[in-house]
């Protein structure tokens, strides 16, 4: 009997991932731990432990002797808007506030008023003020201490000590003002990034007005149940995953998609939690509560993407390591050199090594969350670092490429057989399988009212189509591998030759009949790609199953290079000879059937992920929209972000290396020091804010893309009417290949 067990613990007082890394270290060295992983971004701690070593409660002891709190289940919950939301007028009296402090210093150190306080007040005051002011770092630092760990802190309280030993007490009082100063302005700068996260948390709602036993009454979201049928009124959210029993409504999907323009629900259909029915009202059954519903599962990615650093974030952490014993390093040689102990504690003093554990990690937190509000879902760092140095784009054709809904357009019997019982046996060997070609053959059965059998036996077929028992016959729905040269008929050259997909039907190893079927391509599509090449990316081909002919007339109309005839095994075998030969690589699939293909790529991109939770879990940034514009869009966030990244830190590296020489010559005194040591946190936030507001997503402008032919209607006996002719058909081959 397995006693491992995973428990989350909310944890307060984390301003940079150095605490997030000092307490995972913590509690991996608990016994009986298996795995801690503690967010920032989301203010949580996740630890997997033996039931039997371990309890609740030494969890929560051992992170609050890091120096960190474990808020109770009846403590009110921190706003998430406190920080996050200040005004832009607040920002700016706290900077005047700070700037007077400064002015009031250098007025201080110009004409003595500090020196005088020394004859005024007695020493012992003096050392109480540094003491109860400076006591939650000071209790860090020891504990860090007391556990062989420096921390940002430590250097900065060993510029305190030397003051207090050299009598400059003033001083002293003054550099444990900035330290908390800088403490408030870390804290500030992490929440401004974990807004947008929160932002998504808030949409969810807290209660839900269910029916039970034949009452409505309102009752805590997380008591409620699947299959409890949820009462949605007019401006109300929804606050469950599940299907319309009755009434419609104009239901706003921002909260899951990032669009905008809401959408007509009615009987039968599928809602989302935390979208918002604006007009008309609902009565839902709940199929998925909570974290189980999409947007719950949206929102613990996006916390989870943190886990996620990109390269140089851990060049970033790696740095601040080593960062403050160089420090200690280059303070012992100051005083060894110049024997000057105020310039010695000025190095200890201006030394900001948060700076550069903040430089890459608030900026992919702002960038992630305010992506996620726009329907791209971004699993992690290290995801941006390499989607902002892809140079090669991969595409999956059906359902990518086109909208991924065909429609029969022609029925060829080739036999004896009727054109309705061709599509009657289809329609009956694809009736338990979910591909889209599988439901447009149904549903064109469903039409004609053609009666269907379940199967008694179903198989798919990887790269070739579906077998299945009916009755006493073998009935093979696929392409020439899986028929045989049975499939091989002038008329069904002519339909793919026309821009179809035909697929052949066999009964008992007999070809009784050809399918035409065909799909529309995204509209959008043609900005998109130029969008797309205008960034960066100089390779852009399309991987399908599909024969060459039909490959090269959708290739050459969306105006790409492609590769036809291939199983899922060859797509994979493509991406990695680009990656062999040095490109970095982005696939974009339906995020189910590419799955093998999108994980070997650097970045695997889902389209329109809504409610498909292998999709989710198969790509590495998900869209949640079918649009193809979000895909320059998601590119150009991480092309930004990385901008900034490398802007923070070379702000970041350039600033202490100023200040450290300044201080090491004695040109920067230790209050000054202390001063500037909090600076560089206010002009990372500043720098990084810039990506909570994501510049203008491309609009797709709707195009058509006409086809050369219009395939003639091969149904000789009437019941199977093609389509009014429309532009923009495209053939649409099984997905299984």
């Amino acid at each position: 009997m397995t006693t491992l067990q995973t428990i989350t613990l909310p944890v307060q007082g984390m301003d940079c991932t150095t605490c997030a890394q000092h307490i995972e270290r913590d509690l991996s060295l608990l016994p009986g731990v298996q795995h801690a992983q503690v967010l920032l971004s989301a203010e949580k701690a996740t630890v997997q432990f033996d039931s039997t070593q371990l309890d609740r409660a030494t969890l929560v002891r051992r992170i609050e002797q890091s120096g960190y709190r474990v808020p109770s289940a009846s403590d009110a919950a921190p706003a998430a808007a406190d920080l996050g939301t200040l005004s832009s007028s607040i920002i700016v009296v706290f900077g005047l506030i700070f700037l007077a402090v400064i002015g009031l210093v250098i007025l201080g150190e110009q004409f003595g008023w500090l020196d005088a306080l020394t004859t005024v007040v007695p020493w012992p005051i003096g050392l109480a003020l540094v003491l109860v002011g400076g006591f939650p770092i000071f209790r860090s630092v020891i504990r860090s201490a007391l556990k062989g760990t420096v921390i940002s802190h430590t250097l900065m309280s060993v510029g305190v000590v030397a003051a207090l030993v050299i009598g400059e007490w003033p001083t002293a009082v003054l550099v444990v003002l900035f330290m908390r100063t800088g403490e408030y302005a870390e804290r500030f700068t992490t929440e401004r990034a974990r807004r947008a996260v929160k932002d998504l948390t808030a949409m969810a709602p807290k209660t839900a007005r269910v029916e039970r036993n034949g009452h409505a009454m309102t009752i805590p979201l997380d008591a409620v149940l699947v299959g409890d049928v949820v009462i949605v009124r007019p401006g109300d959210a929804i606050p469950v995953d599940g299907t319309v029993v009755s009434g419609r409504a104009t239901v706003n999907q921002a909260a899951i998609t990032g669009e905008s323009m809401p959408v007509e629900v009615g009987p039968d259909q599928t809602v989302f939690a935390a979208t918002l029915a604006a007009a008309g009202s609902l009565r839902v059954q709940a199929t998925a509560v909570g974290a189980d519903s999409t947007f719950g599962k949206v929102i613990a990615l996006v916390e989870e993407a943190e886990a996620h650093r990109a390269d140089v974030q851990r060049i970033g952490d790696t740095f601040s390591a080593y960062y403050l014993p160089v420090v200690a390093g280059i303070a012992i040689l100051t005083f060894l050199l110049r024997h000057d102990p105020l310039a010695t504690a000025a190095v200890l003093l201006v030394a900001c090594s948060c700076s550069f554990a903040l430089a890459t990690p608030i900026a992919m937190l702002a960038s992630i969350g305010a992506a996620a509000k726009q329907g791209m879902l971004i699993k992690g760092g290290k995801y941006i670092e390499a989607l902002a140095q892809a140079d090669v784009l991969l595409v999956d054709k059906t359902g990518t490429l086109t909208v991924g809904r065909p429609t029969v357009t022609a029925i060829v019997p080739l036999d004896t057989t009727p054109a309705a019982e061709v599509l009657a046996m289809a329609a009956a060997a694809e009736r338990d399988s979910e591909h889209p070609l599988a439901a447009a053959i149904r549903q064109a059965a469903q039409r004609r009212r053609l009666p269907v059998q379940a199967p008694e036996s179903f198989t798919a077929v990887p790269g070739h189509g579906i077998r299945a028992q009916i009755g006493a016959d073998t009935i093979m729905v696929g392409n020439q591998r899986m028929v045989g040269d049975g499939a091989a008929h002038p008329e069904g050259d002519r339909l793919e030759a026309a821009g179809n997909t035909v697929v052949a039907v066999a009964r008992n190893g007999a070809v009784i009949g050809l399918i035409a079927l065909a799909d529309t391509v995204r509209p959008e599509i043609t900005d998109a790609l130029a969008a797309i090449r205008a960034q960066g990316i100089g390779t852009i081909e399309m991987l399908t199953g599909d024969n060459a002919r039909v490959a090269a007339a959708l290739a050459s109309q969306v105006g790409i290079s492609y590769r036809a005839n291939l199983l899922p095994e060859d797509k994979i075998a493509v991406v990695r000879d680009y990656q062999s030969k040095g490109h970095r690589v982005v696939m974009i699939g339906d995020g189910v059937n590419d799955a093998p293909a999108l994980a070997q790529a650097h970045v695997g991109i889902a389209m329109g992920v809504v409610g498909t939770d292998v999709a989710l879990e198969a790509a590495h940034i998900a869209l949640m929209r079918d649009d193809w514009m979000l895909v320059p869009a998601v590119l150009a966030v991480a092309k930004r972000t990385m901008q900034v990244v490398k802007g923070n830190i070379a702000f970041t590296a350039m600033y202490n290396l100023v200040g450290l020489t300044l201080a090491a010559l004695g040109v920067l005194p230790p209050v000054f020091a202390a001063a500037a040591q909090s600076l560089p946190d206010l002009g990372i936030m500043a720098n990084s804010a810039r990506l909570l507001r994501l510049r203008g997503i491309p609009k797709r402008r709707a195009t058509t893309i006409p086809v050369a032919e219009r395939a003639a209607d091969s149904c000789t006996d009437g019941c199977c009417t093609l389509a009014e002719p429309a532009t923009a058909i495209i053939p649409l081959q099984d997905r299984r290949l």
